[in-house]
Parts: structure tokens; sequence; C-alpha cells
């Protein structure tokens, strides 16, 4: 009886996993047409720090460092021209001036008595000397 109900349990635990439906599964995550090319553009950065890292060791010789850096940014160049395209980005970016503010306040300055740091807020302890902000 014991060997029937285990071989039951089995048969039934191997049929549930093997006969899920379609409509019991997740959606998966939509693809962006442009995801290789971001892909892409993660390994060339990757690429770029790793031949910086060689140069800085001494692996790499000058011109094979600019060589090759070129190749990469050259690359990189492509690979982010072809992202703009297809996400329909304008590829001349209009530069925006920053406005103006207007005159700041003075702001007013708490001063160590002890060492004379100063401090745009009021602090019990000085971050300079670590004495108290009072006079004594």
């Amino acid at each position: 009886m014991l060997l029937f109900l285990s071989v039951v349990l089995i048969l039934g635990a191997v049929a549930f996993t093997f006969l899920v439906r379609p409509a019991d599964l997740p959606v998966p995550d939509p693809v962006l047409p442009w995801q290789h090319l971001e892909d892409r553009k993660a390994r060339i950065y990757e690429n770029l720090r790793d031949l910086q890292f060689e140069f800085r060791l001494g692996k790499l010789s000058e011109a094979d460092y600019q060589r090759t850096k070129l190749g990469l940014q050259t690359e990189l160049a492509g690979t982010l021209a072809e992202i703009d395209a297809l996400k329909g980005a304008p590829q001349q970016v209009a530069v925006k001036k920053k406005p103006v503010a207007p005159a700041a306040k003075k702001e007013q300055q708490y001063v160590c008595p002890h060492c004379g740091a100063k401090f745009a807020q009021y602090m019990k302890f000085c971050g300079e000397c670590g004495k108290a902000m009072t006079a004594e």
C-alpha cells in the first residue's frame, strides 16, 4: 500500500511538472528593438575601460593604445547613431542656455571661536577641531 501511494505521488509530481499550461506561465518582458545595440554599447564601454587599464599597466604601447581606442570610439559612435535612429531621436541636440540665477543672498556663517573655521549652518561642535561652538 505504501509503495502504491509513493508511486502515485511521484507520477502526480511528474505530471504536474510537465503538464503546465501556457496560460499559467508569466508574460515575458517585451524585447526592445534596440536592445542588442544597447548590449553592444555596454560591451564597447567595457572594452574601453579594459584598454585604458592595460595601457596604464604598461601592457600596450602608446601607438597601439591610441589606434585601438580610436577604433573603439568609432564603433561606439556608429552604435550610438543607430540607437538614436531607431529611437527616432533627433541627430542634432539643441543646446539650452542655463537661466542665470539672481544674486544669492549672503549666507550667515558660523565661525568656530577656537580654530576660526567657517560653517554655513549652526553646529554644536566644530567640524574641524571638534570643540564646542559656544564661547566659554
